[in-house]
């Protein structure tokens, strides 16, 4: 008779906490309504900025210490936007890093030799300036590279959607879609084109815009193809194609002017690497049995 109280007590206070609990928690629960309105749950943590916004945040004060033309301004926008940073505070941030980078050199050899070197601390200084452009310019480099390497393969999908009876944004959308992760960089760049002229932006001023972007050669000339074909009315399908004949040439051209340069390019590390060691193995048991032989005769005397 106790087990049975004990466990219709405990059945009991089960049921009236997980019904209190329900009527707490339910979304439509006049009692949670109230319950928060009293504030009798807990205050959510506040959330921490994330990583990128307090490096902004930190770095904004050091952007601010060099004064920036508008030119300048401009200028470096136009590399960020080519190396891919297209976000207002990626500005910021290239700025403070640049001014970071020479505090941090300063303050590395005030710390290790003190103010004894001067020449040295401006020197470490302006490398620390002018490192953060090295790596924007190198990654300009490496991301025209890819699109270099994207466009035959974007050229002949497009070539393909278009006789397939897509008009040209509707192909240039579905093979920004197709090439999403075979080539990022060129899917991002397609897709930023059809953004503008949904935005009703004509398609001549947004192919502009994506040779300006991209900074790349071919892009120019593909920009400059669809925009005459465009103006004179003539096939897109067929332009492309020629387009595309006419870079596969280039390309080519350009691995056999690499492959010519390659014998120049060896000559230096074949004559201070290569030859030493080949002068070395001929001529050194030469030499070796001539300074045995002559070293008896020479001791006599």
């Amino acid at each position: 008779m106790a087990a049975a109280l004990a466990i219709i007590l405990f059945l009991s206070v089960a049921a009236a906490v997980f019904a209190f609990g329900a009527a707490a928690y339910a979304p439509s629960s006049l009692l949670g309504a109230r319950l928060r309105q009293l504030k009798w749950d807990k205050a959510e943590a506040p959330q921490k900025p994330a990583f990128k916004e307090r490096l902004e945040q930190a770095l904004d004060p050091l952007s601010k210490a060099i004064p920036l033309s508008p030119s300048e301004v401009s200028r470096t926008r136009a590399w960020l936007i080519q190396a891919g940073y297209r976000e207002p505070r990626h500005l910021t941030i290239y700025v403070g890093m640049r001014v970071l980078g020479a505090l941090l050199g300063m303050a590395a050899v005030v710390g290790i030799s003190g103010f004894q070197s001067l020449p040295l601390i401006i020197a470490v200084g302006g490398l620390g300036f002018f490192l953060p452009r090295f790596l924007l310019k190198r990654k300009i480099r490496e991301r025209q590279q890819l699109i270099k390497l994207a466009l035959p393969d974007a050229l002949d999908l497009t070539v393909i959607c278009v006789e397939a009876g897509l008009g040209l944004d509707q192909a240039m959308m579905r093979v920004g879609q197709d090439l999403r992760h075979a080539h990022p960089e060129m899917s991002d760049e397609f897709h930023m084109v059809n953004l503008e002229m949904r935005a009703g932006k004509p398609r001549a001023e947004a192919l502009r815009n994506l040779s300006e972007r991209t900074g790349v050669d071919d892009i120019k000339a593909l920009v400059a193809t669809l925009i005459q074909t465009d103006r004179f009315g003539t096939s897109v399908a067929q332009a492309l194609r020629v387009h595309s004949d006419s870079l596969r040439t280039e390309r080519r051209q350009r691995a056999e002017e690499q492959a010519a340069k390659t014998t120049i390019k060896m000559v230096v590390p074949l004559v201070l690497f290569v030859l030493p060691s080949i002068i070395f193995v001929t001529l050194g048991p030469a030499v070796i049995q001539l300074i045995r032989t002559l070293a008896p005769t020479a001791a006599g005397r």
